[in-house]
């Protein structure tokens, strides 16, 4: 039986409980309760929900060859440091950043451990989602709680185009079992890919079956899911447990169907992301105003959706 949106609510924040809590070392947490502005007065918290902070072998990495043609932010010859990324938070007035690890079939462009020093690094800055690569099922349940119990992480991150195949396919499975046993979000790509490869396997609707056969797993849908956005809205709306960020889109790229579900019944459902350093998180949040969204509406939008998701 599908959960009332209500009580799913209810769900999102017990997956904050004290075993799961306990289980967690606390010193990879150095939360400051400093709040960070731009030079413009802040009226909300920002939360940007999909990011990383590169490797040198994932910024040079060919799969991204394509990407180049759009973006300077992917051009790097030096190994980024920590000041850089939070550099591009602050002149965005971005208070934290989820970043993500790369694992794609045998090959680690940003690894678990990795994430998890920079987020050390980053004195509460960053927050940490990790990666796993599904053509080795036996060592996935091993490393998502790794991730969680060791390093704090607070989702996992899989991208289907990475593997090529859809998130039904069965290696899939062992993911949303470890996340769903561990309480935390699996974060994935829909709709067409930057590189060159098949985007078919980010088509939304895939995510209909996941959500059907894990009601307890929350899935966030990056990316808005175009040119299948209105199949993104579809099952965010029917499954209260999926929702979509808007990374690597600038506001002026949102689709009007996206925007319209922001404003009325998918204000709980969509989550502000830039995909850094493909877009900085200032250019990703230019033309905000423009949404036309309430007061209620954007904080929920830049950092209460977020929040409660992720139990940050």
């Amino acid at each position: 039986m599908q959960l009332s949106f209500l009580r799913y609510q209810s769900i999102q924040f017990s997956s904050c409980s004290l075993p799961i809590l306990r289980r967690l070392n606390f010193n990879t947490f150095n939360i400051q309760t400093q709040r960070w502005n731009s030079a413009e007065t802040k009226q909300h918290t920002i939360i940007d929900a999909w990011g990383q902070h590169p490797t040198l072998r994932h910024i040079q990495d060919p799969i991204f060859d394509s990407l180049r043609r759009w973006t300077k932010g992917l051009t790097s010859t030096e190994t980024p440091n920590i000041s850089s990324t939070v550099a591009a938070l602050d002149a965005a007035g971005v208070d934290r950043m989820l970043i993500s690890a790369w694992y794609a079939p045998n090959n680690i462009m940003i690894s678990n451990d990795e994430v998890f020093d920079f987020v050390s690094q980053s004195k509460g800055r960053l927050v940490g989602v990790g990666s796993v690569d599904i053509t080795r099922p036996m060592l996935v349940m091993r490393e998502i709680r790794r991730c969680v119990e060791k390093f704090g992480f607070k989702a996992i991150r899989v991208l289907p185009w990475l593997f090529q195949v859809p998130p039904t396919d069965r290696r899939f499975y062992p993911v949303y079992v470890a996340c769903c046993e561990m309480n935390i979000p699996f974060c994935t790509q829909i709709g067409h890919t930057g590189p060159l490869m098949p985007s078919e396997v980010g088509r939304p609707i895939y995510l209909d079956q996941i959500a059907l056969d894990f009601p307890d797993l929350t899935i966030v849908a990056g990316h808005i899911g175009y040119p299948w956005t209105d199949e993104a809205i579809a099952i965010a709306t029917k499954h209260p447990n999926v929702y979509i960020d808007t990374s690597a889109y600038t506001i002026q790229r949102y689709p009007p169907a996206l925007i319209e579900y922001m404003r009325t019944h998918g204000r709980s459902k969509v989550l502000f992301g830039s995909n850094y350093p493909m877009i900085s998180p200032a250019k990703a949040l230019e033309g905000l105003d423009g949404l036309g969204l309430d007061e209620k509406t954007r904080a929920l939008f830049l950092s209460q959706n977020a929040a409660r998701v992720f139990c940050i």
